[in-house]
């Protein structure tokens, strides 16, 4: 799995969602069901509890032929 990040993910990790990390997301992708999102059709959902925390992430992403585009994250919690 190839995972690529959007600008908008790249200028929020970098200053507001640093705990947010890579490991976390691609944790959230491999354990969580494909989720349709609620407002953009060709958008999906991953949403996972992380173990070390015990908080819950909630990733937005689109999946592009074999690469998975991540466009943002955050703790629902």
């Amino acid at each position: 799995m190839q995972i690529e990040y959007s600008k908008h993910w790249l200028k929020k990790s970098e200053k507001k969602k640093k705990d947010i990390t890579n490991h976390s997301i691609e944790y959230t992708l491999r354990n969580s069901k494909i989720l349709k999102d609620k407002y953009w059709d060709d958008a999906l959902n991953a949403i996972s509890i992380i173990p070390p925390s015990g908080r819950i992430l909630k990733v937005v992403y689109k999946r592009i032929q074999e690469k998975i585009f991540i466009i943002t994250a955050y703790w629902l919690n």
